[in-house]
């Protein structure tokens, strides 16, 4: 009878118990998401975590473990991106025309092959599934990164997810309003040669453009996140500022498509100014990780203080306490 009325009790109360569930889930997620943010790694020299993985097979085990949940991470990082593309089916078309009006519109767009639009239209869809998914493709590797960050480094790569989003749309637009007008001219009237242009081939130029410039734009952001892991210092950036604009020169005429100076000069700029923007996004990392590093050894030194037994007291000597009592 007892067990009887138990069973009756557990399913009156089902219903309520599911309810109570789905009311309190957001709060113990978000619970668990403050607790995450706030906890403060260990701290390991790099140096010991290589000798580590040479010597201990612990540390290789873990070392795979860590491969193996990047890989989870960059696999729900593509299924982001497919649903981007699926997402961006709707409005693909109106993406591509809008894409062409530098060239006249589509109408000025000669197809030879019969596969050539549908081959545009994945193309465009794709760079479009892609701006789409930046901000959930930043917030994976965000997460996997967090374990290993302290509570301030976690806030603010958590703050720079947006500006991911905004710094690689920057990119992008950079190169559709500055960098199209620019180098379309020079490439369709060189040499006074007039040039027929093909879907496949203009949409690739185009682009290949978009996306290398956003990826460029995302600079800033990387230099922050390598200057808080301890990997680069603001003051080797500084010195180093002559051999960077050489390198970003370099990349300026592989990415560029035309050989003019102009043109290259157009990717160059925005390159180098983004550079040193994040100089100063590397000094903001750098004052942040050396400000929690002198807080952890305060409290390392507070636990240090607080270990150590209390000096025992000296106990009086007899003949003054007598003394005292005399007088």
């Amino acid at each position: 009878m007892r067990k009887f009325f138990k069973k009756l009790f557990n399913i009156i109360a089902y219903p309520f118990r599911l309810i109570w569930r789905i009311i309190s889930s957001p709060f113990i997620l978000i619970n668990r998401f403050r607790k995450f943010l706030n906890t403060e790694p260990e701290e390991h020299p790099f140096g010991e975590i290589v000798s580590g993985i040479v010597t201990n097979s612990s540390m290789r085990a873990f070392l795979m473990n860590e491969i193996e949940i990047f890989r989870m991470h960059l696999l729900r990082s593509v299924l982001g991106v497919i649903v981007g593309v699926c997402i961006s089916f709707y409005f693909t078309q109106q993406i591509v025309e809008f894409l062409a009006q530098p060239v006249g519109g589509l109408n000025a767009l000669k197809a030879i092959d019969p596969t050539e639009s549908i081959g545009v239209f994945m193309r465009v869809a794709l760079l479009s599934g892609v701006i789409l998914a930046v901000p959930y493709i930043t917030f994976e590797f965000w997460l996997f990164a967090a374990p290993g960050l302290r509570s301030r480094e976690k806030k603010i790569g958590l703050f720079g997810i947006p500006l991911a989003s905004i710094f690689f749309i920057g990119g992008v637009v950079f190169t559709y309003l500055i960098l199209l007008p620019g180098a379309l001219p020079f490439l369709l009237n060189f040499m006074g040669i007039k040039a027929e242009l093909r879907p496949e081939s203009y949409f690739s130029f185009v682009t290949g453009l978009m996306f290398w410039l956003g990826v460029t734009f995302e600079l800033p952001l990387l230099i922050y996140f390598l200057t808080a892991l301890g990997f680069i210092k603001p003051k080797v950036l500084v010195d180093q500022w002559r051999l960077a604009v050489i390198i970003i020169a370099i990349l300026a005429a592989a990415i560029t498509p035309t050989v003019d100076p102009i043109n290259m000069a157009l990717v160059m700029l925005p390159v180098t100014l983004l550079y040193f923007i994040s100089i100063g996004f590397s000094y903001v990392a750098y004052a942040g990780r050396m400000k929690d590093g002198a807080k952890q050894e305060q409290k390392k030194q507070a636990l240090e203080v607080q270990k150590k037994p209390a000096p025992a007291r000296k106990p009086k000597s007899y003949k003054k306490r007598v003394g005292s009592k005399r007088k």
